[in-house]
């Protein structure tokens, strides 16, 4: 190679770099930065925003997931890669009623429901960022949104199945096993001391007293009372037309839509255009809070790749995670 082609190639070298220079400093001089704090607390908070569909950063449609039993476990264990995070999605939707640039709220459910104090967290954020702000929610469903994934879900303005969705399972349930029999058969003796002759209500090691179950029959009856007027308010139903179908059914989409507790067949990428569209925010950026990758998610990784992703993780998270006390749930299926 001569020399003339020597000099070419350095010179053009360095025009690339200079150039490369001037971009990278005209970009960090000319960035927006009114969101990077905001940004760095909720990157601090476990999550942070993804961008999914570009658009202006002052009108802005937010998408939140909940995916998972709807339970308050604290802290993910280090062992199992973490689910439903209740603290950190609590979060999220405070930080959509601060955000004044989110003019919109796309809810992904994807749930079987879970406890009734938590779902009663949703629902009480839901109502105070519809209140507050004034900005619509719309639901997309996923695979399952019952029982207390449809209390969550029922005051958005619009709710959208797919067709396969397992929603309904409208009601309370509140559950123990009673081995007082198995124990007696193998000669087991339970010691109990107590203060009142209900402080063991509901323990195993017994039968359930008549009178006990009247008063925990009235727990269940108020909570599910609370459930019925939710539906009522957020879909505009009577009374009766909800506790026509408030008796623990589940249903599919096309029988959701039919009785009233939904609206529109779509899934997530149909709820976003309806609402850009039903509220002129076409030109709105589109974003979804992500879970930050954590230790707890790498060990759960690790695990699974141990065992299998089989019963031994299943039977550990069970063990970890697993709530002993018998409690009220807005929950369909096994807990």
């Amino acid at each position: 190679m001569n020399m003339k082609r020597w000099i070419a190639i350095i010179v053009a070298a360095a025009l690339v770099f200079v150039s490369v220079g001037i971009n990278s400093l005209s970009y960090f001089f000319t960035r927006d930065y009114s969101g990077f704090f905001e940004d760095m607390m909720a990157s601090s908070a476990g999550y942070t925003e993804a961008v999914i569909e570009e658009g202006s950063v002052h009108d802005r449609i937010a998408v939140v997931s909940l995916d998972g039993v709807i339970q308050d476990l604290g802290a993910s264990s280090r062992f199992l890669a973490s689910g439903y995070n209740h603290q950190l999605f609590m979060s999220q939707l405070n930080d959509i009623l601060e955000d004044q640039s989110v003019k919109g709220v796309v809810f992904k459910v994807n749930s079987p429901g879970g406890g009734v104090v938590e779902s009663a967290d949703i629902y009480d954020a839901i109502r105070k960022i519809q209140t507050e702000r004034e900005i619509p929610i719309y639901v997309s469903m996923g695979g399952m949104a019952a029982s207390g994934g449809y209390y969550v879900a029922a005051p958005a303005e619009k709710i959208f199945v797919n067709r396969e969705t397992i929603t309904g399972s409208i009601g309370v349930i509140m559950e123990t096993v009673n081995y007082s029999g198995l124990a007696e058969k193998y000669g087991i003796d339970f010691n109990t001391i107590k203060t009142g002759p209900y402080k063991d209500i509901m323990s195993g090691a017994r039968p359930m007293k008549e009178e006990e179950r009247a008063m925990l029959q009235e727990m269940i009856n108020d909570s599910y009372e609370r459930f019925v007027d939710i539906i009522e308010e957020g879909r505009g139903m009577s009374e009766a037309e909800v506790k026509k179908v408030a008796d623990g059914r589940i249903m599919n989409g096309r029988q959701a839509i039919a009785a009233g507790l939904a609206d529109e067949f779509g899934k997530a990428s149909d709820v976003i255009s309806s609402m850009k569209e039903d509220f002129n925010l076409q030109d709105a950026m589109v974003f979804e809070y992500m879970a930050e990758d954590s230790l707890s998610s790498l060990f759960g990784l690790k695990m699974d790749r141990v065992f299998g992703s089989t019963i031994e993780t299943e039977l550990i998270g069970k063990l970890l995670n697993d709530y002993h006390a018998p409690r009220m749930m807005y929950l369909y299926g096994e807990r």
